[in-house]
């Protein structure tokens, strides 16, 4: 027990001491080191150089890591006279390319850039970098297409084959290392639409209304962030398809093309494709030109003859002059009947035959026409074979009887050896069974091809030449395959 006081007395001091030892105050902390920054030495300092400059930097802190940074420039102008001032703006990057405001003919630009460490303290001393840009300009940008009081066929959706109004675009930076970054586009007063592509399509919702009068704007940025402060642009006209008539007949045929010998009217003509087609609405190519968007909007079908043959590309028939207005049509809902003396040859009236017909081309996209050939310049045609539910058709002999040199039949027919899918061949060629052209023969030269939006047909021989009787019933036998 006596053992035990005496440990007792002996351990309570020290603990005590102890205790007491524990209640001192620690020392402070110290305080944050600022971090600190430097800049590498690219630009030269006090170069002269183009306003889109890559700038270097790094910065350190002894007592934690640099955490982010925070960077601006000034600009002095120095003709102008005055200054510009840009607020700091923060980065985690160590390299940046920026675009130096570069409006006067020389300017002095003082780059600043400060580290900020993982406690936020700031470099109280930021690094700089002197130098001066020449100057820079707007770009300028053009508006290719549409055209001024261009019209375009509109609807309420896009589908496969409409995909809105179509524009293209360009622009050129004249600065020496100067580039187009990118482009914009807008309707009216609408909202601006950044883009780096050239070629874009304005769908319906951004035309309000939909139908009327609208101003296309385009404008570009350079690489110096300046805005083409003027652009380009044009107001085009929107239309609406009505199709409140069935029946339009285009009568591109010239009866003083007629072969020597065949003597008929454009009245006759009309009367004929009036009778075969059940239409009285009739617009006439030659006297009046393609018809206006608005004329044709109108119109389910049209239907385009061109039943004069020709000698030289010069006079080849002028449908492929406007089939950017056919396809706009075709693309928002209109259905098509072609027919004609060399109708197809005169896509290509300078290409030798058979050719093919690429992806792009009228023939190959909306006809889904692969390869076109054409008969020789023999009269050999005396009518041709229908396919399914279309009877056989006959030349009139008696209009040509007296045609040099065709004397009953025809030459020169469009025949369509290869064809895509979505299509079915309606006639084939036909001629007399002694006849040396045998390699012409069941060749399609009729076909109808069936679509999503629009249905076409198209017939490789003039159908005015075809016998009244069997023309009639051909015409009801291709209005009904179209559902009219």
């Amino acid at each position: 027990m006596k053992s035990l006081k005496i440990f007792i007395m002996i351990l309570l001091p020290l603990m005590i001491i102890r205790f007491t030892a524990c209640e001192k105050p620690t020392a402070p902390e110290n305080p944050n080191l600022a971090p600190n920054t430097t800049i590498a030495n690219i630009p030269v300092e006090n170069d002269t150089i183009f306003a889109l400059a890559t700038l270097h930097w790094d910065g350190e802190d002894f007592d934690g890591f640099v955490a982010a940074y925070e960077y601006r420039y000034i600009t002095l102008h120095v003709f102008f006279g005055d200054s510009v001032i840009k607020p700091w703006q923060k980065t985690d990057k160590t390299s940046l390319t920026l675009a130096f405001e570069s409006s006067d003919e020389l300017n002095y630009q003082r780059f600043q850039i400060r580290a900020l460490d993982d406690k936020g303290a700031v470099d109280p001393t930021p690094a700089e970098k002197r130098f001066f840009t020449y100057q820079t300009t707007f770009p300028i940008t053009t508006l290719l297409s549409p055209l001024p009081e261009q019209q375009f066929f509109v609807i309420d959706g896009v589908t496969d084959w409409w995909q809105g109004i179509p524009i293209t675009f360009t622009a050129k930076d004249l600065d020496f290392n100067g580039a187009v970054v990118e482009y914009a586009w807008a309707v009216d007063d609408g909202d601006w639409h950044w883009t780096q592509d050239t070629t874009v399509f304005i769908g319906p919702e951004h035309l309000n209304p939909l139908e009327g009068l609208h101003t296309i704007r385009v404008t570009s940025r350079d690489n110096t962030n300046l805005v083409d402060p003027i652009g380009d642009s044009a107001v085009i006209k929107a239309i609406r398809p009505i199709r409140d008539r069935d029946i339009l007949i285009i009568d591109e045929t010239l009866e003083s093309s007629f072969p020597f010998g065949v003597n008929y009217s454009d009245a006759d003509v009309d009367q004929f494709y009036a009778e075969v087609f059940g239409s009285n609405f009739e617009w006439d190519f030659s006297a009046r030109g393609i018809p206006p968007k608005d004329t044709l909007a109108r119109y389910n079908l049209v239907i385009w003859h061109a039943d004069n043959t020709f000698s030289n590309p010069t006079n080849a028939h002028k449908l492929s002059h406007h089939i950017d207005v056919i396809m706009d049509y075709l693309n928002t809902g209109g259905d098509l009947i072609m027919s004609g003396w060399r109708i197809l040859k005169s896509f290509e009236p300078k290409t030798p035959f058979p050719m093919t017909f690429i992806e792009g081309t009228f023939i190959h996209d909306y006809l889904h026409i692969n390869i076109v050939d054409e008969t020789v310049a023999l009269p050999d045609f005396i009518g041709a074979t229908g396919v399914g539910n279309y009877g056989d058709i006959r030349v009139d002999a008696q209009k040509l009887a007296t045609a040099f040199p065709y004397f009953g039949k025809l030459d020169q027919i469009n025949i369509i050896p290869s064809r895509a899918g979505f299509t079915e061949a309606i006639f084939t060629y036909k001629n007399e069974n002694n006849s040396n052209l045998w390699q012409y023969r069941g060749r399609p030269c009729g076909l109808r091809y069936f679509g999503t939006s629009f249905d076409a047909v198209v017939f490789g021989f003039p159908i005015f030449f075809i016998e009244k009787q069997d023309a009639l019933v051909l015409g009801q036998q291709v209005l009904n395959s179209l559902g009219y």
